[in-house]
């Protein structure tokens, strides 16, 4: 059938399971999966069992986008803002961020997914296993203040802000998540948890969980295949070489144990979307035959931590 129950005793207004636009088209690298429309995405959504997706960069007006949504009983969690807060000052980013959660509002979703860009080489030529931007005081300060106000705004718009930790940026690993979230305020900015960013930053996806599960408004389930990893380390590649190397997938396709992630959350009480997220390239990684795989692992897997 096109839509599933959550297969555990969390009720749908609890967990919300979504599957991201990135197995279909990549924002970062447009050519990659140009012919997929937006029909093609939902209806492959929908056939999958998913309740929704996050907009995609390609994604329509709201009118458009909701009346799609509407045929297929779908929904829109959230949407990625690119932060340049550090770049191009506070007030640029309020202006941009306010016409970016009025979209949101308009397509009903529920959390706006930041990720400050200054200084990010995620689109770069450069090897993303050695090198990582810094911010200096003054930068952090400033990021701080500003997400502060990004969330009151955010809020505003009956959104919550949940920052994005992600590789090649200012933000990547445990020790940067953790300072940005001991310099906010806990009522105006959020954490999405990314697996699968984590485990290629630091080597571990659990300790960032544990410490920081009370601040976790969004999540995503990101997969990582070690042997890609270990091979891209060695190759020096970018952040973009290694996810067209394979260097993510869905879960139940690589290393990391979503069955304890998902315990987790679910013992502390973690209400929200968990959205399947896995840069691939779709002419490789058939885009419906990855959802179907990662939807066959959440329906035989994670229910038995309910």
């Amino acid at each position: 059938m096109n839509k599933r129950m959550v297969t555990n005793n969390v009720s749908k207004e609890e967990i919300l399971w979504g599957i991201a636009p990135i197995g279909w088209r990549n924002d970062d690298v447009p050519a990659l999966g140009a012919e997929n429309t937006l029909s093609h995405l939902l209806s492959d959504i929908c056939v999958a069992g998913f309740e929704g997706t996050e907009a995609g960069g390609f994604f329509p007006e709201p009118a458009v986008l909701n009346k799609e949504l509407k045929l297929r009983n779908l929904k829109i969690a959230g949407k990625w803002f690119s932060s340049y807060m550090i770049r191009d000052g506070l007030a640029a980013s309020i202006q941009a961020f306010k016409k970016h959660c009025q979209y949101l509002q308009d397509i009903h979703a529920s959390v706006a997914v930041v990720s400050e860009q200054t200084y990010s080489i995620q689109k770069e030529n450069i090897n993303i296993y050695q090198h990582q931007p810094s911010f200096t005081g003054e930068e952090w300060a400033l990021l701080l203040e500003g997400l502060n106000e990004l969330g009151q705004i955010a809020n505003s718009y009956h959104l919550k802000l949940v920052y994005h930790h992600h590789l090649g940026t200012g933000v990547q690993t445990l020790s940067d998540v953790t300072r940005l979230l001991a310099g906010t305020d806990p009522r105006y900015v959020h954490l999405l948890y990314d697996t699968g960013h984590i485990y290629v930053s630091d080597g571990d996806y659990l300790s960032l969980l544990k410490l920081h599960i009370d601040r976790i408004q969004h999540v995503h389930f990101k997969d990582v295949r070690k042997e890609v990893m270990e091979s891209c380390r060695q190759k020096e590649l970018s952040f973009s070489e290694s996810f067209l190397n394979g260097l993510f997938t869905v879960p139940g396709d690589g290393c990391i144990d979503f069955n304890e992630v998902y315990r987790l959350l679910i013992s502390h009480g973690y209400k929200g979307w968990i959205v399947i997220e896995a840069e691939q390239n779709p002419a490789i990684a058939h885009p419906l035959e990855y959802a179907l795989k990662a939807r066959q692992y959440i329906d035989e897997n994670l229910a038995i931590h309910s």
